[in-house]
C-alpha cells in the first residue's frame, strides 16, 4: 500500500510527540545536517530542505537525487504550510474521508503534493515554525525517514 497502512490518528499522535523546544536558523541547520549525515551514511538518493517560514535555511541534494526533487519539495512544503500537518497525514486523512483533498482545499496537484516527506516543525507552544521536506524515496520511506530524523534530533528514540 502506498500509504504504509497508516491511520491519521496515529500520524497525528506521532507529530505531537515531535515538538521542538525552540526553532531558529541554528536548529534548522542542525536538523538539516543530521538529515544529510544519515542520508550520506545510508547512500540515500534524497534531497533535503529545511525552511523557517518560507525561507530555505538548509538544502542538500545528495548523490542520486535529481533536479525534479526540487519541484516535489516545493509542492510538499506548500501542503505543510497550508494545513500545518505532515503531507502523509493529509493524504491518509483524505483517503479515510474519501475526499478529493485538492478540491476540498481549492488547490491543484501541480502546486500541492500530498505525498509523504513533508513534516511540520512545531515548537512546544504549538506554533508551526518551519518545514522539513525529504524527497527522493517512495513516499512512506520519505515520511519515515523524516520522523526518524526528528526523533534522533530530539533524542526520543
Amino acid at each position: 500500500m502506498t500509504t504504509g497502512n497508516f491511520a491519521s490518528d496515529e500520524l497525528l499522535r506521532i507529530e505531537q510527540t515531535l515538538r521542538l523546544p525552540t526553532f531558529d536558523n541554528s536548529v534548522a541547520i542542525s536538523i538539516g545536517e543530521l538529515a544529510s549525515r544519515i542520508g550520506r551514511e545510508r547512500e540515500l538518493p534524497i534531497a533535503i530542505e529545511i525552511r523557517v517560514g518560507d525561507w530555505t535555511v538548509f538544502k542538500a541534494a545528495l548523490p542520486g537525487s535529481k533536479p525534479e526533487n526540487d519541484g516535489w519539495i516545493n509542492r510538499k512544503a506548500r501542503v505543510v504550510n497550508l494545513k500545518k500537518r505532515s503531507t502523509m497525514y493529509e493524504r491518509v486523512r483524505a483517503e479515510e474521508l474519501g475526499i478529493d483533498w485538492h478540491k476540498e482545499n481549492g488547490v491543484v496537484d501541480e502546486t500541492h503534493a500530498i505525498h509523504g516527506g513533508g513534516l511540520p516543525l512545531v515548537t512546544t507552544d504549538g506554533n508551526l515554525r518551519g518545514v522539513m521536506v525529504i524527497s527522493g524515496l517512495p513516499q512512506v520511506d520519505d515520511h519515515n525517514l523524516g520522523i526518524e530524523i526528528l526523533r534522533t534530533y530530539l533524542n526520543t528514540d
